[in-house]
């Protein structure tokens, strides 16, 4: 790492990241039904990801359909939910593909569909100059490689990734690669969120995750001085270490909260079961619901009728004996639409 090679620290965090997420992983393995809980994670990371580069979109309105959402923040609304659809489409395409350029360039594509992203090159590197900070290359604060280097060094990132012969542990090897991506900024809009998104679909490419449960935008966002700080680092003084440790804490610490998140999940999920064995023969519905709930936990009367295919009557009557056992309560009422919420789960979330 020029000079700043794998201190002790270094090793320390990695062996600390590295139990972190072999723990996480364990709850893939053993969480029945794991890929409910999973949107859940995805729309908190494609929201907090998007935060971070300006939208204002909080989670509860991420996971809001269009039509409840006020008219002014439906851009904003929109561009979480094209990560949304990037993120899961990037995900399923793992399955098939290698993580390549191809997959982040099509990645891309769908984050940028019909929102601002027109003139924004969805799905291409850019073929122009940008620059970061400022008004222009001269006063910016930092300013990428050219454009017509762009095909070359991305070509060469996406070899490192995968270049058996360098003998260098997975999440340094993704730590230098996300602060490659960051420093190359290969399209014109969306660098952060692709690069964010990079990490998790390198770890579960290499199978370290089994699923895709880690995401680092929320620490970052709390950290988010320091993650700029740790990249100009890199960046000017040759500082890799500096910047390697700042990634291995943020995946090391999500993998713990994720851990803990799981933790409660199971928890919360054995109760809820045990409580809507009264329900009688109208559990398989109760449980269809909940099901729908671990992946949405907002919902509408209408909403509900609509998923179990039931009458708008017994959507309420369900909804309401849900309201007597404290799972779902009264969120806001938008024009004459209530919205209830799964308020325990959804609180999993929050932090």
């Amino acid at each position: 790492m020029n000079g700043h090679g794998m201190t002790p620290q270094i090793n320390t965090l990695l062996e600390e990241a590295v139990q972190a997420i072999g723990e996480l992983n364990a709850f893939s393995l053993i969480v029945p039904d794991v890929d409910l809980f999973i949107q859940m994670h995805v729309v908190k990371e494609a929201s907090t990801s998007s935060r971070i580069e300006g939208t204002q979109t909080e989670i509860d309105e991420a996971l809001k359909p269009k039509e409840l959402v006020a008219p002014e923040r439906r851009d904003d609304w929109q561009e979480v939910q094209n990560y949304i659809a990037a993120m899961n489409w990037a995900i399923e395409e793992l399955e098939r593909l290698p993580l390549s350029n191809r997959l982040l360039r099509n990645t891309h594509k769908i984050l940028l569909e019909g929102v601002r992203g027109e003139g924004k090159l969805p799905g291409e590197f850019r073929k122009s100059q940008n620059w970061i900070g400022g008004s222009g290359p001269s006063d910016a604060a930092f300013v990428p490689p050219h454009h017509t280097e762009v095909p070359d060094l991305m070509s060469d990132l996406e070899k490192f990734l995968h270049n058996a012969t360098i003998q260098v542990p997975h999440l340094v090897r993704i730590a230098i690669a996300h602060y490659q991506f960051e420093t190359i900024h290969p399209f014109l809009d969306g660098n952060g969120r692709i690069g964010r998104l990079l990490i998790t679909l390198y770890l579960v490419s290499k199978e370290l995750l089994k699923k895709p449960t880690l995401y680092v935008s929320a620490h970052i966002e709390k950290h988010k001085g320091a993650y700029y700080d740790a990249l100009t680092r890199a960046r000017e003084s040759n500082d890799m270490g500096h910047w390697v440790r700042f990634l291995m804490t943020a995946i090391r610490d999500t993998a713990l909260k994720g851990r803990e998140t799981f933790q409660s999940i199971l928890t919360l999920r054995q109760e809820i079961e045990k409580t809507i064995l009264s329900f009688g023969k109208r559990v398989e519905n109760a449980h269809r619901l909940l099901n729908h709930l671990y992946r949405r936990p907002f919902v509408t009367p209408n909403e509900v009728a609509e998923v179990l295919s039931v009458t708008h009557q017994t959507a309420s009557s369900l909804i309401r004996d849900f309201e007597k056992l404290s799972i779902l309560k009264k969120w806001e009422k938008i024009g004459r639409n209530q919205v209830y919420v799964f308020g325990r789960y959804f609180a999993l979330f929050l932090d």
